[in-house]
């Protein structure tokens, strides 16, 4: 039957790449630009899968192209508005570019649909803490100008 398949061009299982996963794993190991080759390819394979999308973006931020990173993160929401990791990931990119404002907005977003595995716990607790500090900074400053 294999035989048959690589005449044919049939899909032979254990001859085909994930490219996802091979994106992940680059990833781990450093090797960002690879990873995004990778996940590149996986999302040919998967047009417009948000997780695919979703490294994507957080390869883009490794390897300094944080605007490629907004503009993915962005993609993700305009077609999944509820995407946790999107709005978690855009999050912290806009506070890097001194937009605090938008920041919470997304935080918010996050928090309000939270990822509930227990490996999403530290972002959970990341973004809980970053929102309580700019919430708390934000009243800090509206309140300066009265006691002066």
């Amino acid at each position: 039957m294999s035989l048959w398949n690589k005449i044919f061009g049939g899909p032979v299982r254990a001859e085909r790449i994930d490219y996802y996963e091979e994106g992940l794993l680059l990833a781990q190991e450093g090797k960002h630009h690879e990873a995004l080759t990778s996940l590149r390819l996986a999302l040919k394979e998967a047009p417009g899968d948000p997780i695919v999308l979703q490294q994507i973006a957080i390869a883009y931020t490794r390897i300094g192209m944080e605007e490629e990173a907004v503009k993915t993160y962005r993609h993700v929401l305009h077609r999944n508005p509820d995407s946790p990791g999107a709005h978690y990931g855009l999050a912290f990119l806009l506070l890097r570019h001194d937009e605090p404002d938008k920041a919470v907005e997304h935080l918010g977003a996050f928090l309000a649909n939270p990822p509930s595995d227990a490996e999403a716990q530290d972002y959970v607790e990341h973004a809980r803490r970053t929102l309580a500090e700019l919430k708390g900074g934000a009243e800090e400053d509206s309140e300066e100008p009265d006691e002066g």
